[in-house]
């Protein structure tokens, strides 16, 4: 049988999946230049394949012009066939950024903070996913040989896949819950951390896929079960790329930058959750004593924080490898829109000389609200629809981005809302597990 290979050019939408066109690789050269077509309703199409209500109807045209600097080639050396795709970005037809693109969205939001305080943000994306065809029912195995053992064919191949594709992977391993594994690559800087977190997603679902397997990236793969974060690390950079992040005198060792940069990511998260945290049950997740975030604190070494101070082993070298973990985050949302989001809050802070909030070291969920509200803390939303009506309601927020960028994602994401809105708790989260 014969074949011709396909090559795609790809975005990652507001609801985090990876959609685009692909064409015969003959004509590459072609495409490189001009893109493909695309069409501005595509961006109203939930995660679950339902057009949300839509301003433009069937009208309009767009371009999704590929990043030679953002092209994936995986290849399993094997029988299979060679993935090859490049992430865009989704542009008008006179080439200038179309107002929803949301890695143009970031790419604005990082030129933003350097034109303004000549600082760059290095990020790495930390993954979380189960395996929905996994026997293994308990909790016992958690962290330990005999989990890592079961998945470790996959866990090498995976490594193999990323590595061939040009990604750097750190680490793989059993996680607490049944079927859970994380994994980690390195950090890189700006629009770069967010192209590799988008591909990270797909070699690992490429992977499982080859493998006859499915792994799940969803929120909350069974209700009452553990849930899926994907925990953001960042940190400051120069124009040279040195981290300066860190200072002894600060709080949890912060400089007084990256203090205010936190204090501002702290301050607007109650209205960016529904960025950073966008399906209806991320929220199953943001809650007490779920190892994830509810209150918009700063925590010393505490995996409840909505932002940790990470510790360093290396002594020698606290400078360079200071970095703080933003935790309301997960990945059914799309990385540049997160990223875009926190870069955004953060730089207010900058803006603003937002002091060092002072780090936590508690078990906040034994607070009760006028005692939380005393130190300045705040609830983070607990329902998509509650973080919908912050960000709706917040002129700052909206004044960060072009229009109708804002007003188009509310739709978005009600309209996800409306989606599920009649099923019950068991086919929610099977919903959500399918689709992520």
């Amino acid at each position: 049988m014969k074949t011709e290979p396909l090559i795609m050019i790809c975005c990652c939408d507001f609801s985090g999946q990876v959609k685009g066109k692909a064409f015969p690789a003959a004509d590459l050269a072609g495409h490189l230049e001009r893109g493909i077509g695309w069409v501005p309703t595509n961006a109203q199409i939930t995660t679950f394949n339902a057009i949300a209500e839509t301003p433009f109807g069937a009208l309009g045209d767009l371009m999704l012009v590929p990043d030679p600097g953002a092209e994936l080639r995986l290849d399993f050396g094997d029988d299979g066939p060679f993935e090859h795709w490049f992430l865009g970005d989704i542009l008008q037809m006179d080439a200038t950024p179309w107002a929803c693109c949301p890695r143009a969205i970031l790419r604005a939001a990082l030129d933003d903070l350097k034109a303004e305080t000549g600082l760059q943000v290095r990020a790495a994306f930390e993954m979380e996913m189960q395996f929905v065809d996994d026997s293994e029912t308990r909790f016992g195995s958690g962290y330990s040989l005999t989990g890592f053992r079961a998945r470790q064919a996959y866990g090498e191949t995976l490594m193999a896949a990323l590595r061939g594709a040009g990604l750097e992977p750190e680490s793989f391993l059993r996680e607490w819950g049944p079927g859970q594994y994380e994994f980690t690559i390195r950090s890189q800087i700006g629009l770069q951390a967010a192209d590799h977190a988008v591909m990270m997603r797909e070699v690992a679902r490429a992977t499982a896929a080859r493998l006859g397997q499915r792994v799940t990236f969803t929120p909350v793969l069974d209700a009452g079960g553990v849930g899926n974060g994907m925990h953001l690390h960042m940190s400051l950079a120069d124009a040279q790329g040195r981290n300066v992040s860190h200072d002894p005198a600060g709080p949890g060792g912060l400089s007084d930058r990256a203090g205010a940069f936190v204090a501002g990511i702290l301050h607007h998260l109650p209205s960016i959750t529904a960025f950073t945290a966008p399906s209806v049950i991320s929220y199953a997740r943001l809650i007490p004593n779920r190892w994830s975030a509810y209150y918009n604190n700063l925590g010393y070494r505490d995996r409840e924080a909505s932002v940790r101070i990470c510790p360093i082993a290396d002594a020698d070298d606290f400078a360079a490898k200071t970095n703080f973990e933003i935790r309301a985050c997960d990945n059914s949302a799309s990385p540049y829109l997160q990223m875009a989001a926190l870069v955004r809050a953060g730089l207010d802070g900058l803006r603003k000389g937002m002091a060092t909030p002072e780090p936590t070291h508690e078990n906040l969920s034994a607070l009760d609200e006028a005692g939380a509200q005393a130190r300045g803390l705040r609830r983070l939303p607990t329902s998509l629809e509650q973080a919908l009506d912050h960000l709706d309601a917040d002129a700052q927020v909206r004044s960060w981005f072009d229009a109708p960028f804002v007003d188009l994602y509310l739709l978005h994401k009600r309209g996800e809302i409306a989606h599920v809105a009649d099923m019950d708790e068991a086919a929610l989260h099977a919903a959500y597990a399918q689709v992520y």
